[in-house]
């Protein structure tokens, strides 16, 4: 015999519920959780169900009543109000109330007696009282007093039938023997950030506007008018700390650097310091702090890169030797991918006797850069570290300063990617990258947002980054630019590209390989930051219109529509009463046609109801009235439509 003996109700298949409880979902404030579960018991007795929740800061457990969708299928939301963690958890149990209830209705209609009926229901009413207010006892008291007292039998059948006693019966039930589903599960609440967010990157030190000058801070003040205009919200920054000098890299990641070569960000440290210090030719700590607060004045947050490797001669190397691998000839192991190579980075070995200092003052250095004033973090590579060092450093961090988010740069296997993002990652590089067709696009954006996925993996779409130049851009071909930054920016709520090659177009290639010729990462380069161009006029106008549209401020709310012909997708974003639909010309050399089925039922219209599209990017305009409409994207002119409906 068990504790649970007198459990009759099972409750199981908890949604949302990731691995058992291990995990936590994730959300926002201002969102709600919608909530499932397998309610049943043995037998016919009614059963009723709650859905239990409290923030992490109250003690009290609020509850909502759940009820049945279908085939004991029982669901229930609750509004999640402030930042934080929530607690939520089922509970289900008989209702012996309910059930003799529902069988005195049946036995009055009947015609039968039922005075022993009324005393059973006395009986159920008077296990009510303890919990019932004061108000309700004495409701209650005189509903009992009527149901035992055969003289008011009219009377007491007449108060079993009326509204008041539906009240009783499902506020104060009997949870004596209620089942509460075990663990209680988790849902994290965040900042707005976390679900939408529009990235542009740039390397700080080729931000000079003079040739051949390097970049500086002030050069990267004078620029965020240029970002905040084109509407971006977070400016990420590759390392910005000192670079090692000894196995440098040269420009195109030549193995010997020749003299004046600047070296890779990413081998950090040298004699100047570590992950601690900025590189003294972009300014001081100063400078970068008044950064900070310049871009908050246009309306951006800047992002930090977090790699986690040291240059040969970073200090850790000769403070903490035990920190990295050491080959039997005396040499240290550095960084490889073989076939690739990393002369100039060390990569920390997470193995080690040392580990709990190691952890420690990783942590410590994000802390530091909190303390400077940073809230967003891009982790280069955490797929390469501890999944347990990144669960308790984050949720660390979190902890300490609130609101703090963390990107994972992870072009890894799937289930690592999602191991991370259910450790805590806020959101996740995708595979969107090398997604091209038609058929690619939806499978990928289903699985995303029609799986178990939606619940803990926030995807940032990016169409390039500085390590990826995709072969679908290489080709310079400006429509093609245009709808794979229009598809990030509208599959996704959370998107970014790297500038200014990406809205300049810039696209040689090294030979044969996915990446960029001339590449930042070895080299500063110039860039004429004065240009304007078409594809800048389209980010500028899908960046307003993205702040402005609920619908696209959301990932998982999409619905692909059905459109007879291949090159051409279509899907539709809702959010309230805003609606957008989206059409993209997956041709970037032709003109596409077909016709596109419109989700009138989910607009709320009916066929022969007219409506208007309306094209945020052209100011264009089209009357429709029917469920399949016609379009036309000439990718040469326009290779997107960014509808939005506008109902009359």
């Amino acid at each position: 015999m068990t504790e649970q003996g007198l459990q009759r109700v099972i409750v199981e298949h908890v949604t949302p519920e990731i691995d058992g409880g291990r995990f936590f979902i994730k959300k926002v404030a201002g969102e709600s959780i919608k909530v499932e579960a397998d309610i049943f018991t043995d037998g016919h007795d009614h059963i009723g169900a709650r859905l239990l929740y409290r923030h992490e800061n109250d003690k009290t457990w609020l509850y909502v009543p759940m009820h049945m969708v279908n085939n004991d299928r029982w669901q229930a939301s609750f509004d999640l109000e402030k930042t934080g963690f929530y607690y939520y958890t089922v509970t289900g149990w008989v209702d012996h109330a309910d059930t003799w209830h529902h069988g005195f209705l049946k036995k009055y209609e009947d015609a039968q007696q039922l005075n022993v009926e009324l005393l059973i229901g006395a009986e159920l009413l008077e296990a009510m009282l303890p919990a019932a207010t004061k108000a309700d006892q004495k409701k209650i008291g005189k509903m009992i007093a009527l149901m035992r007292d055969e003289k008011h039998y009219e009377q007491a059948v007449a108060e079993v039938l009326g509204k008041e006693i539906h009240y009783f019966i499902s506020t104060y039930p009997n949870l004596d023997n209620a089942t509460v589903y075990t663990p209680h599960l988790r849902v994290l609440v965040e900042r707005d950030k976390a679900l939408f967010s529009s990235w542009y990157c740039f390397f700080p030190r080729s931000a000079s506007r003079v040739e051949g000058k390097h970049g500086t801070f002030k050069d990267c003040e004078a620029l965020l008018p240029r970002v905040a205009e084109m509407g971006f919200d977070v400016l990420y920054f590759p390392p910005i700390h000192p670079i090692g000098h000894n196995f440098r890299k040269g420009k195109n990641n030549a193995v010997n650097a020749l003299p004046g070569d600047d070296g890779v960000p990413y081998a950090i440290g040298s004699s100047e310091g570590g992950h601690k210090d900025v590189l003294k030719d972009l300014g001081t700590l100063q400078d970068f702090k008044h950064l900070i607060k310049e871009a908050a004045n246009h309306g951006l947050e800047i992002a930090m890169d977090f790699a986690i490797q040291c240059s040969p001669d970073h200090p850790y190397v000769k403070q903490h030797p035990k920190w990295f691998k050491w080959r039997p000839d005396g040499t240290v192991q550095y960084a490889e991918n073989p076939p690739k190579k990393y002369q100039d980075i060390l990569p920390i070995n997470f193995e080690n006797d040392d580990w709990q200092n190691l952890w420690a003052e990783l942590k410590s250095i994000l802390d530091y850069w909190c303390e400077q004033g940073i809230r967003i973090f891009r982790v280069d590579n955490p797929h390469t570290k501890s999944f347990h060092f990144w669960e308790w450093c984050i949720a660390e961090v979190q902890k300490k300063y609130p609101g703090t988010l963390f990107l994972s740069e992870a072009f890894t296997k799937p289930k690592v990617m999602k191991q991370l993002a259910k450790l805590g990652y806020t959101q996740s590089y995708t595979y969107y990258v090398w997604r091209n067709s038609k058929h690619e696009l939806i499978e990928y954006m289903n699985e995303l947002t029609q799986t178990e996925m939606k619940d803990y993996f926030r995807p940032n779409f990016w169409p390039n980054t500085h390590d990826i130049n995709p072969y679908s851009l290489q080709n310079g071909n400006e429509p093609g630019f245009i709808t794979r930054f229009f598809m990030a920016a509208t599959l996704s709520s959370n998107y970014g590209i790297f500038g200014p090659v990406y809205e300049l177009m810039y696209h040689a290639p090294y030979p044969g390989k996915e990446e960029y010729l001339n590449s930042e990462k070895y080299e500063v380069r110039y860039w004429d930051w004065e240009k304007r161009n078409k594809l800048i006029d389209v980010i500028t106008r899908v960046n307003a219109a993205r702040k402005v549209n609920p619908a696209l401020q959301s990932t998982n709310n999409i619905a692909f529509c059905e459109i007879n012909n291949d090159q051409l997708l279509a899907y539709y974003k809702r959010s309230g009463d805003n609606h957008i639909l989206c059409v993209v010309n997956l041709d970037p050399s032709n003109r596409q046609w077909g016709l596109v089925h419109t989700p009138l039922h989910a607009l709320g219209l009916y066929p022969g109801q007219d409506f208007i599209a309306f094209d945020i990017i052209t100011g264009r305009s089209y009357n429709w009235n029917q469920e399949w409409n016609y379009v036309e994207l000439d990718p040469h002119d326009m290779p997107v439509h960014l509808f939005k409906i506008e109902l009359l």
